[in-house]
């Protein structure tokens, strides 16, 4: 009995010796393995990370290598995709643009009227440009006038710095506050030719020498601005080489008539440009006409947020500005008419000088300055078939 005991003690000993080694086995298999896993799991996430740390890099270069091919080189040739007669290079109008019916556009009055306050104006703006210093003694100066003067100033007898006109003169309008205190008021109803005093005060705020301070200017009055008349003595004299008139009735008569084709000439070549349609465009002239608007933009100091929005923005303003010049070459072909150059330089050369038309031509070149010549034809013609 004691034996089988001692046999089953002994067999229970070696069972659990066994069972710890297996144990020990088994965690080492198992902590293998987990090392196994956790290496796996980091080459995983290794190769994932560097899946989109390359994909990363691939969008970044593809976008860039986008935004250079898609960038715009700013440039200053004007006539750049055009023929020196001012037509666009390899373009077919006729195909690439569907004109609006510019020999039937309907004209409503309201659109065209001239009104007599516009007239007005016009010949008031005329009026003021003959302004002359008048020095009559019966004027007197009043509130709004532009009148002419020169002063000293002093304070407590001794003359200060930038209060002397220097017997220049001084134009001045009343009631402008271009002067110190009430300087422009204290004028009013002076006369030209009169010697007076001006007393001031400059305001506290003024510069640290003068600020607060009383100040004496002795004023001589030289003239008064006058408007002339208008009256037919003064078109004879004054407008009849420029605006070709005698008389005030026919120069009223000539500023409506021009208010008329300015109303016109807005009113017919926004219908054709908004009832045209640009079936295509062509590239390289759009592609040009967007190096000038780069070049323009950046001179100007346009800043570019986003290159890619800018340059969609710019493509659709060149292909506005292509539009435009598309549609008037197309009516300049559909009506048949021709431009001569040599004949439109010599028009030039006897108006402005053979310099002036040089310089031109090595500015903006032969194709655009014709161009120019196109459109203002074909609008001329545009003018005729509605006047």
């Amino acid at each position: 009995m004691g034996k089988e005991k001692a046999s089953k003690s002994a067999k229970t000993d070696e069972q659990a010796g066994i069972s710890k080694s297996k144990a020990k086995r088994e965690a080492r298999r198992k902590q293998v393995q987990k090392a196994k896993r956790e290496a796996h799991a980091a080459r995983i996430t290794g190769i994932a990370l560097t899946a989109v740390i390359v994909i990363a890099l691939a969008v970044l270069i593809g976008r860039q290598l986008y935004i250079m091919a898609i960038r715009t080189t700013p440039g200053t040739d004007y006539s750049a995709g055009l023929t020196d007669d001012g037509k666009i290079e390899n373009a077919d109008m006729a195909s690439m643009v569907t004109l609006a019916d510019y020999k039937n556009i309907p004209i409503p009055e309201k659109e065209v009227e001239v009104t007599t306050e516009e007239v007005d104006e016009e010949i008031n703006s005329t009026l003021e440009a003959y302004k002359e210093l008048s020095t009559d003694e019966n004027l007197e100066i009043a509130d709004g006038d532009e009148v002419n003067i020169d002063y000293v100033g002093t304070v407590d007898g001794e003359e200060f710095e930038g209060g002397n006109s220097g017997g220049t003169g001084y134009d001045l309008t009343i009631g402008s506050g271009s002067l110190v205190d009430d300087f422009e008021q204290q004028l009013i109803g002076h006369k030209p030719g009169e010697e007076m005093t001006v007393e001031v005060t400059f305001p506290e705020d003024y510069n640290e020498e003068m600020a607060g301070k009383d100040a004496s200017f002795a004023v001589t009055i030289n003239g008064i601005m006058v408007t002339p008349e208008l009256t037919d003595e003064f078109v004879a004299e004054n407008l009849a080489d420029t605006e070709e008139v005698a008389t005030v009735a026919e120069y009223r008569a000539k500023v409506e008539n021009d208010f008329y084709e300015e109303h016109l000439e807005d009113y017919l070549t926004d219908y054709v440009e908004e009832n045209s349609t640009a079936n295509s465009y062509p590239k390289s002239y759009v592609k040009a006409v967007k190096s000038l608007l780069k070049h323009s933009d950046n001179s100007s100091g346009t800043e570019i947020d986003n290159e890619i929005t800018y340059e969609k923005e710019l493509t659709e303003r060149a292909e506005e500005i292509a539009k435009g010049a598309m549609i008037y070459q197309a009516i300049f072909e559909d009506a048949g008419l021709t431009y001569d150059a040599d004949a439109h330089d010599a028009e030039q050369i006897e108006e402005m000088g053979e310099e002036y038309v040089e310089n031109m031509k090595e500015i903006y070149g032969a194709g655009y300055l014709a161009q120019n010549e196109i459109r203002q034809m074909a609008v001329d013609y545009l003018l005729e078939l509605y006047k």
